[in-house]
């Protein structure tokens, strides 16, 4: 490629990437999922629109995967481990029982309504049985549910990509060998083995960062986002799950007290916005718009299938022992958002030579645009008449905690002894130079934050922030108030080492 033909491609992209960003807007405005737009975007670009031809499936495969990694490390850090913790249960059983019974279901559907084969039809059920963790992320940014509703949609969509993939591989198996035995140690290796790489990776990462003093504070999403991309790629080196890798190292990075949390989560999420423009315009490039007419029924009967019989089941079932009310088994059952993980799983099949696969790609492109299009605008009014949005919501506060070297400040401590005129001073009778200020006072294995009138006493242990500038000029001070008291000046102490 010359350079010439570099300066077209950058421009031709970021004229893509900013047409899809007022689109995302637009369609804000409007009330439609911006992942609609985006799709229209890549079909506007294919063969049927400016003429671009692009329907290498492999390449479709491996950048969405990518891509679909980035979206599951910007979920996991926005995550709110408190929020998920007592979840974990029935997220799991959904995550793995429901989609083995949406598969089940909308598999019998599509072999009894379209007459395809049970190779086919388990395929398909597979592919569209998850939910999707683009889609629902973007919808939980927006709609200010239940945490405990909220809460499961997040950890499901964080969790049921793996064992989709899984079911997805062994059915794409030519010839087809169902042996339950061999699907459950599959699943069992790929979960377990995701699972103990993603925490461990996430539990390494939590300790060593926040022990690193980086040179700039954007090298710290750099780093965190770098870990979860790490999570992903090990596992999979490791035949594991990398989905669930990536998705429990970000949550646990995210919740482990990281320095500039709030930067961090607005660098994944502009990551993941641009992780999702990115794939689903190039799914929309991959499908031929002329060639999806035939897919509209066929599209639209297994999809009522999965949305009024699959998904109710599989929530029903999955969570019966955990006495949700009904009120939220009837949204979580209508929202089983499906988006770019289908379209990119019916890649799979095509690359691994499934006879008919090829139609599967157009029949899933349409099931996710005409129910994405009922079910994205649908879920506000319907959490509003289930009653599960209060009429008045606060948005919660971002707080940032940042390492003292990057603000140029450091830390001291002292405990006072028993002979320091220290001993009955206060705050501000200690006059420390500005901007230094004792932020914590530490007495008898109780912490406070000491009032300017507060009396020090001895064996308090004294936490105080100062800048670098000023380190010397403060502990000075310390120093001469502790053998001459508050009017060591007037004495002539400076408070040099003695």
């Amino acid at each position: 490629m010359s350079l010439q033909q570099l300066y077209v491609v950058l421009l031709a992209g970021t004229g893509v990437l900013l047409v899809s960003i007022v689109a995302t807007r637009l369609a804000a405005r409007v009330g439609l999922p911006a992942l609609l737009l985006f799709l229209l975007v890549g079909v506007a670009l294919g063969e049927d629109g400016i003429g671009l031809e692009f329907d290498d499936a492999q390449l479709a495969q491996n950048l969405g995967t990518a891509a679909l990694a980035v979206i599951l490390v910007e979920g996991g850090l926005t995550t709110d481990w408190s929020d998920i913790r007592r979840l974990l249960a029935p997220a799991g059983i959904l995550a793995t029982v429901g989609v083995g019974i949406s598969t089940v279901v909308t598999a019998a559907g599509a072999h009894l309504l379209l007459g395809m084969s049970w190779q086919l039809s388990l395929l398909l059920g597979a592919i569209v049985s998850s939910t999707d963790a683009a889609a629902v992320f973007s919808i939980l940014r927006v709609l200010p549910l239940p945490k405990r509703v909220a809460g499961l949609l997040e950890a499901e969509s964080g969790f049921n990509d793996a064992p989709t993939v899984i079911l997805v591989l062994l059915f794409s198996a030519t010839p087809l060998d169902i042996a339950p035995a061999q699907i459950a140690s599959s699943l069992a290796y790929q979960l377990v083995v995701g699972a103990i790489i993603g925490l461990g990776l996430g539990r390494l990462g939590a300790m060593a960062l926040p022990r690193v003093a980086l040179p700039a504070s954007g090298l710290y999403p750099l780093a965190t986002v770098g870990l979860g991309i790490a999570a992903f790629a090990a596992a999979g080196v490791a035949q594991a799950s990398g989905f669930l890798a990536a998705y429990l190292t970000s949550v646990t990075l995210a919740n482990s007290g990281l320095s500039h949390r709030a930067a961090t989560r607005s660098f994944a999420e502009g990551l993941g916005w641009l992780a999702q423009i990115g794939l689903f315009v190039l799914l929309g490039l991959l499908v031929t718009p002329s060639e999806l007419g035939g897919e509209i029924l066929p599209a639209l009967g297994v999809g009522l299938v999965l949305l009024l019989l699959a998904r109710p089941l599989s929530v029903v079932i999955s969570l019966a022992g955990f006495r949700l009310p009904w009120r939220e088994h009837a949204f979580l059952s209508w929202a089983g958002l499906r988006g770019a993980v289908p379209i990119v799983l019916a890649t799979f099949p095509i690359v691994s030579g499934v006879p008919g696969s090829d139609r599967l790609l157009d029949l899933v492109f349409v099931l996710v645009m005409i129910f994405t299009l009922i079910q994205g605008p649908s879920l506000r009014p319907l959490a509003h008449r289930l009653r599960l949005i209060p009429r008045e919501t606060t948005r919660e506060v971002q707080i940032e905690a940042a390492p003292l070297e990057i603000i140029d400040a450091e830390l001291l401590t002292l405990t006072v002894p028993e002979d320091s005129r220290l001993h009955h001073s206060t705050p501000t009778g200690l006059r420390l130079p500005d901007p230094s200020a004792i932020t914590l006072i530490i007495r008898r294995g109780h912490a406070f934050v000491p009032q300017p009138s507060t009396w020090i006493e001895a064996d308090d242990e004294l936490l105080i922030v100062t800048t670098s500038a000023r380190r010397a000029s403060t502990e000075r001070r310390l120093r001469a108030v502790s053998r001459s008291g508050t009017l060591a000046d007037w004495f002539g102490d400076t408070g040099a080492p003695a």
